[in-house]
């Protein structure tokens, strides 16, 4: 075990797992949840350097900066979805389907 404290040096990307989730799930679909595999294994690493596991701690810092980008791959591919569905008339099927529902 490395006796160092690197608790500045490894990242726990909690913040970027929540918004790359919220916006995955909200621009994409469901599927967009995956994030919340990033935001599981962005908190551990504060717990597992609180423990003394540092190569735990960057294991899950890589892990949760793996999903991170899986979720904001997804966001983006969500909204660039969203933006070639309006761009190609889906905003007045849209328009048409809210009516429907007044």
């Amino acid at each position: 075990m490395n006796t160092v404290n690197p608790t500045g040096s490894i990242p726990n990307y909690l913040a970027w797992s929540i918004i790359a989730t919220v916006l995955a799930t909200c621009l994409c679909c469901p599927l967009g949840l995956v994030g919340i595999v990033a935001i599981v294994f962005s908190s551990k690493v504060n717990t597992l350097l609180n423990q003394g596991d540092i190569d735990g701690a960057r294991r899950a810092s890589n892990n949760a900066k793996t999903w991170c980008w899986v979720a904001t791959a997804l966001a983006i591919v969500g909204l660039l979805f969203n933006v070639i569905y309006f761009a190609m008339g889906g905003s007045a099927a849209y328009l048409q389907m809210l009516q429907q529902y007044q």
